[in-house]
Formats: structure tokens, sequence, C-alpha cells
């Protein structure tokens, strides 16, 4: 059984105003991201002793390879939304480009689903970091107590 690939069709009624306004929140987003993960490295680096010599090695070393790929992909994502947002003017240039305005809202579809992705995975990486600082933490507190 084959899937069959559903496209909405409520990109056709976007305007051009809000793929602009979309485009400017999703650079927010991406920007506040891309901050947050200079933290979170920061973060990392000032916990790398507890991280490497606990039973967390592992889960540490996963989460830290995905962060790093996930920088790439926010710097990549932040390059394609002012890509995109620089050809905003197909939109509004009162020239009836048919095929281009079509080829610019698919655009606009494919980067709402990419970065929704992104989005998702990154907060599921978030809640993992924290589980796992929160679990080194702990047990630090609990090796000074005894002490």
């Amino acid at each position: 059984m084959k899937t069959k690939v559903v496209t909405p069709k409520y990109v056709e009624w976007l305007t051009a105003e809000n793929m602009h306004q979309t485009s400017l929140e999703w650079l927010s987003e991406l920007r506040f991201v891309y901050d947050e993960q200079l933290f979170f490295n920061d973060l990392v680096k000032s916990y790398t002793l507890q991280l490497i010599n606990t039973k967390h090695f592992q889960e540490s070393k996963s989460i830290t390879d995905k962060l790093n790929i996930l920088e790439k992909d926010t710097n990549h994502l932040i390059d394609q939304v002012v890509a995109h947002e620089k050809g905003l003017e197909i939109m509004v240039d009162s020239i009836n480009q048919i095929a281009k305005e079509n080829d610019y809202k698919r655009e606009h579809n494919n980067l709402t689903n990419s970065i929704n992705k992104f989005m998702s995975d990154y907060k599921a990486l978030k809640t993992r970091l924290f589980a796992l600082l929160k679990d080194v933490l702990k047990e630090g507190k609990q090796k000074h107590l005894l002490q």
C-alpha cells in the first residue's frame, strides 16, 4: 500500500505580508536558539569533568554530538530564511509570475515543515540535556553531603 503525500492548500492563501511576518518570527526564534546553544556549550564546558567521570558519559557524548549538529542546522536554517526573505520580492513586484510565486509558496511551506521539525528536535534535545545535568548535579550534591 502506497501512502499519498498531501500538500496543504492553505499556503496558496498566504499573503506576502503573512509570509514576511512568519519569516521574521522564524529568524527571531532561530537567533534565540543560536544564542541558547552558545549557553549550552558553556554549560557543558562548565560541567565537563562531572560529565566524563560519571555513568552518564555515553548520554553526555550523544547530547553534545547532537548539539553540535543542531548548531550547524541552526546556521543553515538562518541562512535559508534570510535568502527566503530576500526572495519575497517576487510576491510584491506587481508582476504576475504565477509559476515563480507558486514556487515561492512551496518553498515557504517546505521551510515551515523544516523549521517545525528542527524546533521539535531541538526541544527534545534541551529536555535530555537538562535531565542529564540535573542528574549530574544531584550526584554531585550527594557526594558532597557524604564527605
